[in-house]
Formats: structure tokens, sequence, C-alpha cells
């Protein structure tokens, strides 16, 4: 590889072309192998060549060469309105901001970090390092002291930028165990200004220059995985793997980055783009110059305005961004007495997707008889759904984690089609999708287009593409780590099976299957997704390896609570408080029934437990994206379990 890891330098030492404007080609339909009737193998051919020659560095200066005036970046205002930024306008800016990383001492291959919310300042950071030829290297905005020191200290970073004064404090903090962090800048304090200031005297083609370096196989960042066991590892990505997975993506979701509705195609990305998918969604927008916006802030309020502001045409959102829209606008409608209504056109808007499912299948779609049905909920229901969405979507990329079918059909009966995706860090984000006009709701889809996927003898999920990452970074041996096998093909450690078609569905993670003391295997994944739906759960583990039967340890939804409270007449809220009500129990245990008939009678859930407070990243049982850290739950709620199987 080229432009790659150098060594940190001591501390004493100085220091393409975008998508086509014509429509895409139809979606082609997998190629299959099938064993024993079951289909174990599917394969999609690329609709784009890989990239021979450039970077993503080049991206904004394609932008202003070819398009200079267009509205590629939307900035929001400290009032809350939004400013244009175009293609001319955000290459000027990249091109100063790594005029200045260039100034500061910044070499090519070295690594600089960013520890951000979701901002307009952290995609001019990531162009302008690669315009620099600098390796980025995202850290959760979340992250502990120590999480952020292992990956500074793990990727040999050599500077940080942070947004906020705490921030700055905590890494300073820990300046002394970080001998090759040379530099922490801080967002907010004209320090990007004053950086660009700083090159200004450097001429234009010292970038030029710095970019010249870079190719398909240059290493563009290091994103470091969650980690749910042990210690986060390094993805070492490469300018080829987010160039194969936007380009394909950009001209398979052709529907969704353009003419999607009246208004020109947009989106808003509240994603951590610390997270794969929302760095995906960046660079693919501005490959496609299809405008986009930021939103730091994701309580409720503050992106409901900014949806409604910004208007996105599309979103990227996970499953769980779905389900608090569902379950707020039921919990509105049940607060205004209407919540009959609103149940009864969510059936109808079910019945409806489920038709327009089967007419993309060849089927006959919707009748004249729920056409009308679904008419008259449209102003009660639909439009409202969409009105919470900022009110100009129509189509939404979902993963991150199994959405469930019943919601998948709600949406697209309202007029929001969702296309279910599923990928990881190690695949540059997506690595299948539900294809447009072959949605199969409930599934992840088919294999992106120059991808395949594999079932192994086990159930493991294999896959090869030229999105798969370069390899896992080896900070002792300063080198990548391969991670695919021999056979080129890359295991994931998540179970899953393909239906006739080749449509993939995810079950579980091998190392979380449960066997119960009787012999029965049973993936808790399904189970616990379709618990959480529920809008009084927040969270769910299901436990019973080496038990009698299977059992759950839950936590309460706050904003759900709060209404269940309103309208059962309880003053108290306090989820300590409530964990024994036997009205809430009861409510909880219609879930679980619910929940339970994915399964079989063995594999249900028998008992659960309440718990007083909730899972979070703070407590140490979320990761920062949201995943249950199993290990640690079960440690710190031992005697819970225990008492569930007395």
């Amino acid at each position: 590889m080229t432009g790659q890891f150098a060594p940190p330098v001591p501390p004493a030492a100085p220091r393409t072309a975008p998508a086509s404007a014509g429509g895409p080609p139809a979606p082609p339909a997998p190629e299959l192998r099938r064993y024993k009737g079951a289909v174990r193998e599917a394969a999609v051919p690329a609709l784009t060549g890989a990239a021979a020659r450039g970077s993503l560095a080049d991206i904004p200066f394609a932008n202003a060469a070819e398009a200079p005036g267009e509205s590629v970046l939307g900035r929001r205002r400290a009032d809350g309105t939004w400013a244009d930024v175009s293609a001319g306008e955000f290459a000027a800016e990249v091109l100063g901001l790594a005029k200045g990383l260039i100034a500061a001492g910044l070499r090519p291959g070295d690594r600089l970090a960013l520890m951000s919310r979701t901002t307009y300042e952290w995609t001019l950071l990531d162009f302008a390092a690669w315009a620099a030829g600098l390796i980025t290297v995202p850290i959760y905005p979340t992250s502990s002291a120590f999480q952020a020191r292992w990956i500074l200290a793990d990727s040999g970073a050599v500077a940080c930028v942070v947004e906020d004064v705490e921030q700055a404090r905590m890494i300073s903090a820990e300046r002394g165990r970080l001998p090759w962090l040379r530099q922490l800048w801080q967002l907010g304090t004209g320090t990007l200004g004053r950086l660009a200031a700083a090159g200004r005297h450097l001429p234009d083609a010292v970038v030029g220059e710095r970019r010249a370096q870079l190719g398909p196989l240059s290493v563009a960042t290091v994103m470091y995985t969650s980690g749910t066991t042990g210690a986060p590892k390094g993805c070492v990505l490469t300018h080829g793997n987010f160039l194969t997975e936007v380009d394909n993506a950009i001209a398979l979701l052709h529907p969704v980055f353009r003419e999607v509705s009246a208004e020109p195609a947009a989106t808003l990305v509240f994603l951590p783009l610390s997270h794969v998918l929302g760095r995906m969604v960046a660079i693919g927008c501005l490959r496609a110059r299809v405008r986009l916006g930021h939103a730091p802030e994701i309580s409720a309020d503050r992106l409901r305005a900014d949806l409604a502001a910004f208007r996105p045409t599309f979103l990227v959102v996970t499953p769980y961004v779905l389900e608090k829209v569902y379950n707020t606008a039921r919990a509105t409608a049940e607060t205004m007495g209407r919540a009959a209504a609103f149940d009864r056109g969510a059936a109808v808007a079910r019945r409806y997707g489920a038709a327009l499912e089967a007419q993309e299948a060849g089927g006959r779609g919707p009748g004249p008889a729920l056409r009308l049905q679904h008419q008259l909920y449209e102003r009660l229901v639909y439009r409202r759904i969409r009105e919470a969405l900022g009110g100009a979507v129509r189509h939404a990329i979902c993963g991150g984690s199994p959405l469930a079918r019943e919601l998948g059909l709600f949406f697209a009966g309202a007029g929001v089609h969702v296309y279910e995706g599923y990928g990881l860090t190690e695949t540059t984000a997506a690595i299948a999708l539900n294809p447009p006009l072959r949605t199969r709701f409930g599934t992840v889809g088919h294999p992106m287009p120059g991808t395949a996927i594999r079932i192994a003898d086990d159930g493991e999920v294999l896959l090869r593409g030229g999105q798969v990452f370069a390899g896992y970074w080896d900070s002792e041996a300063w080198a990548i780590r391969p991670a695919a096998g021999a056979d080129g093909w890359l295991p994931t450690g998540d179970l899953g099976e393909f239906d006739a078609d080749g449509y993939l569905t995810i079950i579980g993670r091998k190392k979380d299957i449960i066997v119960t003391s009787s012999g029965k295997n049973l993936a808790p994944g399904p189970l616990e997704d379709r618990l959480r739906a529920h809008p009084l759960v927040s969270q769910c583990l299901v436990v019973g390896d080496r038990r009698p039967y299977v059992a759950a340890l839950v936590t309460l939804d706050p904003e759900g609570l709060r209404h269940w409270c309103h309208m059962t007449g309880r003053a108290d809220t306090q989820p300590k408080r409530l964990a024994e009500d036997p009205e809430l129990r009861a409510e909880v245990q219609r879930a679980v029934d619910e929940a339970n008939l994915l399964v079989s009678r063995a594999e249900s859930i028998r008992r659960f437990t309440v718990l007083p407070a909730d899972f979070s990243e703070g407590t140490g049982h979320l990761t920062p994206s949201m995943k249950l850290r199993r290990a640690r739950i079960l440690r710190d709620y031992a005697d819970e379990v225990d008492a569930l199987y007395t």
C-alpha cells in the first residue's frame, strides 16, 4: 500500500468522477449457489468499475471544477436557519484548512484524531486531512478518558481535534501518557480560522502534491470498533474501500439520491460521524452532490426543528429512530383520545405496505377498497408521520440492528419506503441492502453490487468484496493484520440465512447463542429486538445459558414510562419505584407474549424482571453504538439473573 502508516515523529523531532447524471441500470438480480436445496451463496455484479486512481481527497475539487455553484452542503446558523454552501466554497475551505494542517507540521501518513458530534466542521476536517495526505481517526464524543487514550495511543495519532472544553481538558490530562501527540485543537475557539491563516503563505500546489501521492490503496481512516468484549480494534479502511462502497450505493439507490420528490435530493445526517454508517453517508452525499446537513443535537425537540427547517428528502436511520417516531405518534394519538383511530390507520398502512411489496414482486398491488381506506387515513395518520421526519422524506435507509417487518410495512404504507441493510465497520458500512423496487421487509436484502455473501456450514455469514477492509491495525508490529481467510472470505461472527431468492436475514451473533440446560439453542437477538420495539421498553437482555429456561432483564424507556403514567393517572414516574407495579408488569408481560410468538415454547421467555435503571454507555452496559455489553450486564446483575431461576 502507499501513503501508509509511518511511525510517529518523536516529540523532539520537527515535524474521480461523480456519479453519472443519467438513470441507473436496473438493479441486477443476485447469482445464487445452492447446497442441498438451500441458498448458501449470493453475489451481485458491480454497477461501477473499481477506482484505478484518485482518492476521497479529490471529491471536493472535482465537484468545484464541474459544478462550482451547486449547493452541496447546508450549514446551520445559530438561529436555526440553514445557509447553503456551494461546491466551490467547500473546496476553498478544504484547501485552506489542508494548507493549515501542512503548515502545522503534519506529514503524509500522520494520524489526525477527530472527537466531535456530527457537525459541518467534522466533514470539513475529514476532507482537509485527506487533502493533506493524513489518516483520520474518529473518537466517539462520549468516550471516556481511558477509551480516548487507548485510541490515541494505539493509532499513534500526532494531532487531535476536539469539540468542547470538557473534551480538551480530558485529553490534556492524558498528554503525559501520549508522547506522540503534539497538537491538540479545540473547535469553537477560532481554531480552524487560525489554522487556515497559518497556511495561507503556502502555494495551492503543496496540497496538489499531497493529493497526488494518494491512491485507492492508500489508508483513509482507522475506525475503532465499539468493543463489546475486550479493547476496541482499529479497522483500517482505504480510499478504495470507500469509493467502492459509495459509488455502488449511488448507482443502486438512484431513486433515493435523485428525484425522490418535487424537491432536490437532500439528507440530514444525525448518526455519529465516528460510526462508519454516518461517515459513509457524508462521503456518499458529497460524491453524488446531494445536499448534506449535520445535526449535532439529537434531542427530540432539536432534531424535529432541524428536520422541519432542512427538509431532507431521505434519511439514514437506525430502527430505534423509526420505533420512536411510531411510538411517539401513537402516544400523542392516545393522549388526544384517538388511539383506536391510529391503530386502525396503522393496520391499513401495514396492509398497504404489504400490497406494495407484493406489487414489486409482480403481484397486483393495493386494490380499490384498500386504496380508499388508505386515503381516509392519509391526513389523520400518515401525513403526521412524515411531518415528524421533516415533511419531505420519502425514503429511509435503515441499519445498525434488525427492523421489525411490521414497522417497515407501516412506514411504506405511510409513504416512507424503508430500505433495510446490513454491514460492519470492517465492510465500510453496507454489504447487503434491499434493492429499490424489490424490497422484502424483514430481511437485509441482497448483497451490495460488487460483493458476495456466503453462509458457512455452521451458519456464520462470510463476506467478500471491494468494500471489505484491509485488516486490523497492529500497533505492536506497526502493520496491518489481515482478517480475511486465505480464501478471501471475511468471517463476521454473525449468523444468517438466505431465502429462496437470495434475501439475507441476520439471526444473531455466534458468541451470543444461548444453550439451555436441556440443550436447546437460541439466538437472543430477534426476541430482544421485538421486545425493545414496545413503547415501554428501552433495552432487553435475554438470558438462559446453561439454565433450565429462557428469561429476560428489561429496562424502561423514560418517555414511554411518562406517557404510561399519564394515561394511568400515576404521579410517580420513577422506574425504581414502578418496577414492581402490577399493572406495569402486566403491560410488559403483554410485550413479552407478543415477542414469544416469534419462537417455539421451548425458546420463549418464561420469566422477566424489570430493572430499576436503564442500561447506558455511562454505566458501561452499552457501547457508543448502543450495543449491549452482555458480559458486563450479566456480571453487574448476577443476583437479578439468579433470582429469575429460584
